[in-house]
């Protein structure tokens, strides 16, 4: 069990040295959503400590992704978020308090349509370059520290 839990924090480590700033805000609404649905499994099953760690993770998830909004550059477009944080934010709390699945899985539907959003805006703003071959010129030539991607 071990094995796979420090499989899976090196892979998120890996992703997360390697994302752009678009591809880091979808991990932290990844993690936020997961945290939630945890949370709601937690509530039915009857995991009060469960239920209350997942839904604190995702309130620092959250806090994480309000810190990063720059009021300056972005107007607007920042304090519709900070809105948005701050009525997820209020709901999962009511949720925890009520034992309100159906509030749960709002917050996860709310989260996951601004995710998927993210990703849209990641499709348009960072479009992926394109493949190149992992055999490059210097290696037809015999040098050995060629690299290439999988």
């Amino acid at each position: 069990m071990k094995t796979i839990v420090d499989a899976r924090r090196i892979y998120q480590d890996s992703a997360v040295r390697g994302a752009t700033p678009i591809e880091l805000v979808i991990l932290l609404y990844d993690s936020a959503i997961e945290d939630i649905r945890r949370a709601l499994t937690a509530m039915q099953t009857s995991d009060v400590e469960a239920r209350s760690n997942q839904i604190s993770h995702a309130l620092m998830v959250l806090q994480q992704l309000q810190g990063t909004l720059d009021f300056e550059r972005s107007g607007s477009a920042a304090r519709q978020f900070e809105q948005f944080y701050n009525l997820v934010r209020a709901k999962l709390l009511e949720a925890q308090m009520r034992g309100s699945a159906d509030l749960m899985q709002q917050q996860i539907r709310y989260m996951s349509e601004v995710r998927d959003c993210w990703v849209q805006a990641r499709r348009v703003l960072e479009p992926k370059p394109i493949a190149q071959s992992p055999v490059t010129a210097s290696t037809a030539e015999g040098d050995s520290n060629n690299q290439w991607n999988a």
